[in-house]
């Protein structure tokens, strides 16, 4: 499964750039919150990733459809909720569309 999947092709992705050591503690957080169903959005987030890289670790949590703002924004803010982030922490989101280009 990835961005070309059929199943995703609609979706999209939040991500989050970590600074190293903050990846293990933040992935365990957001396992914990789809576990108590804390998004509240249904069955739309279908995947999380975590990519350990060498200067920073980066946080994806996915979702079948980028286009509904209200679900996007929810997810958006349950993240920052449950990772406790700062009001300043850059949080990007890109289709999958876009992340094929």
């Amino acid at each position: 499964m990835g961005e070309g999947d059929e199943a995703n092709k609609n979706g999209g992705k939040w991500i989050i750039r970590l600074r190293k050591g903050l990846a293990s503690r933040f992935w365990e957080n957001i396992i914990l919150a789809m576990l108590g169903e804390q998004f509240m959005v249904g069955e739309e987030i279908c995947g999380v990733v975590v990519s350990i890289r060498f200067q920073e670790d980066i946080l994806s949590i996915w979702n079948k459809t980028a286009n509904d703002q209200v679900t996007t924004s929810r997810i958006r803010d349950t993240l920052r909720r449950v990772l406790n982030l700062p009001p300043n922490t850059i949080m990007e989101y890109k289709t999958h569309n876009d992340s094929l280009k």
